[in-house]
């Protein structure tokens, strides 16, 4: 009866996933308990909502905390298994007729307490081995952590680059096409400097994406490392507690080296190259913008919507609860016209154009029709230029010094300058534009 009932309380504490004893126990959703390992491996490819492994019940949660409960019990019962092992006769000093309870770390064997203290022993390091396992597997299973958050995170690195990728890709081809837009408006005829300024477009697009595949390569690398080092710390982790001693060996020194060094994402960053003749031509159209300036924290619900829609993030900086926004005071409806705004000193900030009306609707830009933007955000110690409808990313450097504002009813567009660089940022397609409008600005520095 009794070898019936520690049979059956042992079959309690193992992993239906493994086969081994729980390591790092956590109850899912339906109440079906896994290492915590095993589960995330399990669930790492799997859609989302993951399904049980057991019961195959959907299970929208992931973020478990461990069970302290059955984490006890599997203690118990591994030291009920330890006890086992050491009382069998092979494990009993032949010298001093004890049972070896003392694990040394030089020679990796089990020693009674006496030869452990012997002039043979005594100058090596030795633990309880009772204590010993259940630390070292501690230790394994705090490396693992640390191994699987680098996995995810080299992961998200790797979705966001490729997904950066192809709006980069987007962003050049519709770059180009704005290039040769704005050169035939100053030269009727092709350009030398239109196709030199292509070119060095062309070969920079190529020599950044070539980066790009180094980096896909190097994370993709770096992810099978990694996770064939957390398989094999996994793996030790399930050992019993004698052979996780003999067997630990430096797999900890050797797991924190995989973590060095970790591929970072490719900032795909295009130069902004200098069109000649552009603010001289536009600069014929200049008039001076009057600017009313309020103070906001609530109908202008802008850059956390962007981070959260563009970059998966929540609304960062969220100590700064007031905006200071600007609105002209003149109503454009027809013609050409040309002003600048210094943004030198500002982030988190944006600046263009709207439907007079949008300025008393509780709204967002980035999905407003009424609002023709230029918008820079901060993100990880990194600036983003985007525009909206759609909402979209410009992989060129944010511009230091004036940015110049071009308004063109005739074109039915609106576009944006680097006043610095004599350069294009961005110009809204033709016939985007078609009723009044007023200039705005917001930034989260006055």
């Amino acid at each position: 009866m009794d070898s019936d009932f520690s049979h059956a309380f042992q079959k309690e504490l193992i992993c239906v996933i493994c086969s081994n004893y729980l390591v790092d126990p956590v109850t899912i959703c339906c109440g079906h308990s896994f290492c915590r390992p095993c589960l995330c491996i399990s669930w790492e490819e799997a859609q989302s909502p993951a399904n049980c492994p057991a019961c195959r019940e959907p299970s929208r949660k992931q973020d478990f905390k461990t069970n302290i409960l059955l984490k006890n019990l599997v203690t118990i019962a591994r030291k009920a298994s330890l006890w086992q092992f050491l009382s069998s006769e092979k494990q009993i000093c032949g010298t001093h007729r004890e049972t070896k309870k003392m694990f040394c770390d030089v020679e990796k064997s089990l020693l009674c307490l006496l030869c452990s203290n012997s002039q043979e022993h005594g100058s090596h390091k030795h633990y309880p081995i009772e204590g010993a396992a259940e630390e070292h597997r501690e230790k394994l299973l705090e490396q693992m952590r640390i191994l699987w958050k680098k996995i995810q995170e080299n992961q998200r690195n790797l979705n966001e680059e490729r997904r950066t990728a192809l709006l980069w890709r987007g962003d050049v081809v519709l770059r180009a096409q704005m290039i040769r837009n704005e050169y035939r408006k100053l030269h009727p005829v092709l350009h030398r400097e239109e196709k030199q300024h292509l070119e060095r477009l062309n070969k920079e697009y190529q020599e950044i994406f070539q980066q790009l595949q180094r980096s896909w390569v190097n994370m993709d690398q770096k992810s099978k490392h990694l996770k064939e080092m957390y398989q094999e710390l996994m793996k030790m982790c399930h050992k019993p507690d004698v052979e996780l001693l003999q067997d630990l060996g430096d797999i900890v020194a050797r797991s924190e080296s995989v973590l060095l060094p970790m591929p970072q994402p490719v900032n795909p960053e295009l130069t902004v190259g200098p069109i000649t003749g552009l603010v001289d031509r536009l600069n014929r159209f200049r008039v001076e913008i009057a600017f009313t300036w309020e103070v906001t924290n609530h109908n202008i619900r802008l850059f956390g919507d962007v981070r959260r829609l563009m970059f998966r993030r929540g609304s960062l900086n969220s100590d700064r609860s007031d905006y200071f926004a600007a609105w002209g005071t003149w109503v454009f409806s027809s013609g050409k016209h040309y002003w600048e705004l210094d943004v030198d000193s500002s982030w988190d900030w944006a600046l263009g154009v709207c439907k007079d009306s949008w300025m008393r609707k509780n709204s967002t830009m980035v999905t407003s029709k009424d609002i023709f933007p230029l918008l820079c955000v901060k993100v990880d110690n990194r600036f983003s230029l985007l525009t909206t409808s759609p909402l979209f990313p410009h992989y060129v450097e944010k511009p230091l010094g004036r940015v110049g504002v071009f308004l063109d009813f005739e074109g039915g567009s609106v576009s944006f300058l680097n006043v610095t660089r004599s350069s294009l940022i961005w110009s809204y397609p033709a016939g985007s534009l078609n009723f009044p409008v007023r200039p705005f600005f917001s930034t989260g520095h006055r």
